[in-house]
């Protein structure tokens, strides 16, 4: 007789078929393209005047920009890396600040994201954050269900029937070597120039009942190598071709744990509402279990904040007082703008102000870009550079808001 699992096995491929035929089955990888940014976004970016842009410009130093309506300049994001090259080479005594990778000596930077409130969209939009200031990011999706990958536009089910197997880290992570495979195989790119993506599939789900097997098989002589030794051999494959690695951490115990070991630094989330308060206290009681975790920080961020809720400053007062400096000065304010940016499967480095309404865009970016330089700047810290990130990003806001109220605009 047939076994359940032949029986579901035989639906599926069924309907994957049928799928196929009638050309509706989703592709491992949508195609998607960056929008170009104006010369005001990308001025701001390198913390340098719309002026000194437009006249590298006329004078053709570094990559021509596109000419839009009215001569208005826009740049991709490779062209803004290339910019940042030109400017490097130009301005010495500035080069750290406009190409901010990593130098010889500087270790990688491996920042773990607790599997807490907002977790992925934090994942998200620090690995896009990163990528725009010029780090070459890796961003590592542990969620067997690929929350984070499908932000990217990598769609996990598809992986099943495609023959794209392994896809996710349990090719490199695998203990049957009919399974394994290099780090390099399982990296994709996206569609931001300097970050690639690990997806997360349901292969991940599949590698943590194989662990949990051989340790109940091997419960007294635990002789293998475990997955955070794994975890770290296979970062080290990649080593040289990243400034920071953001993982995206799911549910599953082991590959959490290799996350946690394998970090230099651990991120942990939390909505400031007293039952989340809770959890996230609980997560960081399982963090402190890993003896051989040795971070150069670990921080905690406050995301989804109405901060005209008087329950959610107090919260937030209590997480001060409690934490110290290692609760991050700033906070991720709850905002339709990203909410509505989600629905449209993209974040707000894509989008135009117009598309969620600029206010709230605004509002939202200035959060964002608030928590991503606080995030720099510690990063800038363990590798023995001066902070800048704040202090430009604190500058470029009240030039935005000093502009918006002139009624300014770049060109």
């Amino acid at each position: 007789m047939e076994t359940f699992t032949e029986c579901i096995k035989r639906h599926s491929k069924k309907l994957w078929d049928g799928l196929i035929e009638r050309g509706a089955a989703p592709s491992f990888r949508e195609d998607r393209t960056l929008r170009s940014f104006s010369l005001g976004e990308v001025a701001e970016f390198l913390g340098v005047s719309g002026s000194y842009l437009r006249q590298l410009s006329i004078d053709g130093l570094g990559p021509t920009p596109e000419l839009g309506t009215a001569g208005r300049r826009s740049y991709t994001l490779r062209q803004i890396n290339d910019l940042r090259a030109h400017l490097a080479r130009a301005r010495p005594k500035e080069a750290l600040k406009f190409c901010p990778r990593r130098r010889k000596g500087e270790k990688l930077q491996i920042i773990s994201v607790a599997p807490d409130s907002a977790s992925t969209t934090t994942s998200f939009y620090l690995a896009q954050g990163l990528a725009l200031q010029g780090y070459k990011v890796l961003a590592i999706d542990l969620d067997p269900k690929g929350s984070l990958s499908k932000m990217f536009g990598y769609h996990f089910p598809a992986i099943a029937f495609s023959g794209r197997r392994p896809a996710s880290m349990y090719g490199p992570l695998s203990y049957d070597d009919d399974d394994r495979v290099s780090m390099q195989t399982v990296i994709q790119q996206t569609h931001f120039d300097g970050l690639d993506l690990v997806p997360g599939t349901l292969e991940l789900e599949m590698l943590e009942r194989k662990i949990t097997k051989r340790i109940l098989k091997n419960e007294k002589n635990l002789r293998y190598e475990d997955v955070s030794i794994k975890m770290v051999s296979a970062l080290k494959e990649v080593e040289a071709d990243y400034d920071v690695v953001v993982i995206h951490c799911g549910r599953g115990a082991f590959l959490t744990a290799g996350a946690y070991e394998a970090a230099t630094g651990v991120l942990v989330t939390v909505r400031p509402r007293w039952p989340e308060i809770a959890s996230m206290t609980m997560s960081l009681e399982y963090v402190s279990h890993f003896g051989s975790v040795n971070c150069d920080f670990c921080k905690v961020l406050v995301t989804r904040y109405n901060p005209r809720n008087v329950s959610e400053q107090e919260a937030v007062a209590f997480l001060r007082e409690s934490l110290g400096d290692d609760l991050l000065t700033a906070t991720v304010w709850e905002s339709d703008a990203i909410r509505q940016a989600s629905i449209k499967g993209r974040s707000l480095y894509e989008l135009l102000a117009g598309a969620v309404g600029r206010s709230a865009y605004e509002q939202a970016m200035e959060t964002l870009n608030s928590t991503n330089a606080e995030i720099m700047d510690i990063i800038s810290g363990v590798w023995g550079r001066p902070k800048i990130y704040v202090s430009q990003t604190s500058r470029s806001a009240t030039e935005g808001k000093a502009n918006s109220r002139s009624g300014g605009n770049s060109i």
